[in-house]
């Protein structure tokens, strides 16, 4: 018998959108359906959706993969490809249109914030119906109590209605629960990202020590280096089907590279998938050399100039800057904020500006990174740009002994240094 506990086959989710149609409308056609309206109200009839047309959105198809007990499966891809939703239906939460799942074992979801909380209860009340959901008894429950109570950190606020918890302690106590009572498998979401560094660090620990229990983890993260570091196998979904699947380092990889290339194939002025209040955007990046030449690729140890156009739809007052440099892992590896490094005065952006901040000697490994670009004000995003370009470093003989670093030594960074060598006689 095959010792899977969770099993998807061919499965499909699709769901109706419904459409306006727009149409050209003079002023009669609205005073006569005004007049039908009125009339259908007063017949109780209501109004007619002649106006709209359904469409059939397949949001998951035909996917299918297996998961064996205590394995840790990444599930990555860009927003809208279906993570989340196939997720739902395997918690249960809504049912395939097509296909089938097979699961073995109890299911722990946490996939929003407060799922499975009523709003009305206290958290310790919410503990134990949620261990009651799961089909645990009130002594397995007990067992487990002070565990929960004591990596959610809400003791002060156990006997507090949790509609009155702040998001990070809702997030905190929904994962405590998941995580710590007998449950065989934990589907968790990007909620995660909810709590703060130390929380997010203690999840991940805490999600490593369930595996080791033979217990199975399903994870949906935009977080490469978790997935990369948590995970055994990694599932890239596109678009609601499995685009890609295998060891997560050499997946991410292959899902990032093509996230870069699709970003770079329009240009920063004309990207539409960016964050920020947009009262301000970035409409241009060049790298430029020692020469002033505009490159992609220098080598190890050079210098390299990121210069930016910034365009302004209001006078903006003390604007942060920032590049960040990143792996192919999507792990910012060098950065620069102008409000941490730039001792010169107030910046000030009033229709446009050009920016460079300069590296007289980067001091990176060889290899491609890519660049994010951000600009805030009061520590809000006014504009934030993710693959804005990418850049190749070269191996160089970089300390000129006619030996280049070999980055399978290991090692990120480089940085002048000297030897000394004295034999004692």
């Amino acid at each position: 018998m095959s010792d899977y506990v969770i099993k998807v086959e061919n499965l499909g989710k699709s769901y109706q959108i419904r459409h306006k149609q727009e149409r050209y409308t003079a002023l009669r056609d609205v005073l006569t359906e005004g007049a039908k309206n009125t009339g259908r109200r007063l017949l109780g009839r209501g109004k007619t959706e002649d106006d709209h047309t359904l469409e059939e959105f397949w949001a998951l198809q035909d996917v299918s993969f297996e998961v064996k007990q205590g394995e840790r499966l990444g599930i990555i891809g860009r927003n809208g490809a279906g993570k989340s939703t196939l997720l739902k239906v395997l918690s249960r939460i809504t049912e395939p249109t097509r296909g089938e799942v097979r699961l073995r074992g109890r299911v722990a979801s946490l996939l929003e914030v407060g799922t499975g909380f009523h709003p009305e209860l206290t958290g310790r009340e919410n503990i134990y119906l949620n261990g009651a959901i799961l089909g645990m008894s009130k002594v397995e429950i007990d067992r487990k109590f002070d565990e929960i109570v004591a990596f959610a950190e809400v003791e002060k606020f156990l006997d507090t209605p949790v509609k009155r918890y702040s998001s990070g302690m809702y997030v905190r106590l929904a994962f405590a629960v998941a995580a710590y009572l007998d449950v065989e498998n934990l589907l968790i979401d990007e909620v995660l990202a909810v709590g703060d560094a130390g929380f997010q660090k203690r999840s991940l620990g805490r999600m490593s020590e369930i595996t080791q229990d033979g217990r199975t983890v399903l994870f949906v993260s935009h977080n490469m280096a978790a997935v990369a570091s948590l995970c055994d196998r990694c599932v890239h979904i596109e678009k609601g089907r499995i685009v890609d699947q295998g060891q997560p380092n050499q997946v991410i990889t292959r899902y990032l590279d093509g996230v870069s290339q699709i970003h770079r194939l329009k240009g920063v002025g004309d990207r539409d998938d960016r964050m920020g209040s947009g009262e301000a955007r970035f409409t241009a990046l060049r790298l430029l050399d020692h020469n002033g030449e505009e490159v992609d690729r220098v080598p190890m140890g050079s210098s390299i100039t990121l210069e930016v156009t910034i365009k302004s739809q209001r006078p903006i007052n003390e604007p942060v800057i920032g590049f960040l440099i990143v792996d192919k892992l999507g792990n910012t590896i060098l950065r620069a904020y102008s409000h941490e490094s730039y001792a010169g005065p107030t910046p000030r952006i009033r229709q446009e500006i050009k920016v460079r901040c300069c590296f007289s000697k980067l001091p990176l490994m060889y290899g491609v990174y890519s660049i994010h670009l951000w600009l805030g004000q009061h520590k809000h995003p006014v504009d934030y740009l993710e693959y804005a370009a990418s850049l190749e470093i070269i191996r160089s003989d970089v300390y000129a002994t006619g030996h280049a670093p070999d980055a399978n030594n290991g090692g990120l960074f480089i940085a002048d240094h000297s030897w000394e060598f004295a034999e004692n006689e």
